[in-house]
C-alpha cells in the first residue's frame, strides 16, 4: 500500500461530519504521492522546489505515473504548482483505478448511511493495512485527513513530522485546501449577486 491508497480509504470511513470534497481531496492526494516519492529518493526538495531524484518511483502504477510526470528540467515546479497541476482529478482517477484492482466497492443502498451506489472500502488486507496506520496515529497520514477537515476520532493533538521536507509538503497541501475553500467562497457570493441581480427587486 501506498500513502495516497491509505489517505483514500480513510477519507471515505472517518466520521467527519461530512463527505471530503473532490478537489480538496486531489490535492491531499497529489501530496501524498510526493511524501512517498521522497521516501523512495524518486524526489527531493530545494527549497519548494520538486527536483526529481536519481532513484526509481516505488512499484506502484499510480506513483510511478506521478514520478513520470515531474518537471525534469529547471526551471523545477513548486510544491503549490504540482498540487494544482497534478491534483486536477485525482481523486476521480484514483477511485476508479482502485474500483477496478477491487479495493473499492459499489455499496447498495443500506438505511439512510449510504446513496445507492457509493464507492467504499472492500473488507481487504490493503483496507485493514490503512486503518492500522490510521489508528496507530501515523503522523503523514493524520495530517493528511486533517488537511481535508475529517480527523474523525483521533484523541489528541495531531503528532508532529520530524521530516522537513515532509513537513515542508503536508504545509502546502493545508494551504492548497484553504486556498480551495476561499476560491469555492468567493464563487458562491458572486453568483449569489448575479442572481440577485436577475431576480430584481420584485423577486
Amino acid at each position: 500500500m501506498t500513502t495516497p491508497r491509505d489517505l483514500l480509504m480513510i477519507a471515505m470511513e472517518t466520521e467527519s461530519g461530512r463527505k471530503a470534497e473532490q478537489g480538496e481531496l486531489s490535492l491531499a492526494l497529489a501530496g501524498a504521492e510526493v511524501v512517498d516519492l521522497l521516501a523512495a529518493g524518486a524526489v527531493g526538495l530545494d527549497g519548494d522546489l520538486l527536483v526529481p531524484g536519481e532513484q526509481a518511483a516505488p512499484g506502484d502504477p499510480l506513483l510511478e505515473a506521478a514520478a513520470a510526470s515531474l518537471v525534469r528540467e529547471e526551471p523545477y515546479e513548486s510544491v503549490a504548482d504540482w498540487l494544482w497541476r497534478r491534483g486536477l482529478g485525482l481523486s476521480a482517477h484514483y477511485e476508479a483505478v482502485l474500483e477496478e484492482e477491487g479495493q473499492l466497492v459499489r455499496q447498495r443502498r443500506r438505511g439512510f448511511s449510504l446513496r445507492a451506489g457509493d464507492l467504499v472500502p472492500a473488507d481487504s488486507t490493503d483496507h485493514r493495512r490503512a486503518q492500522e496506520r490510521w489508528r496507530s496515529q501515523d503522523a503523514v497520514l493524520v495530517l493528511l485527513v486533517e488537511s481535508l477537515g475529517g480527523g474523525g476520532e483521533q484523541d489528541g493533538d495531531a503528532p508532529e513530522v520530524a521530516d522537513d521536507t515532509v513537513a515542508t509538503v503536508l504545509a502546502a497541501v493545508s494551504d492548497a485546501v484553504v486556498e480551495l475553500a476561499g476560491v469555492r467562497q468567493r464563487r458562491a457570493i458572486e453568483n449569489a449577486a448575479f442572481d440577485n441581480i436577475w431576480r430584481g427587486p420584485g423577486g
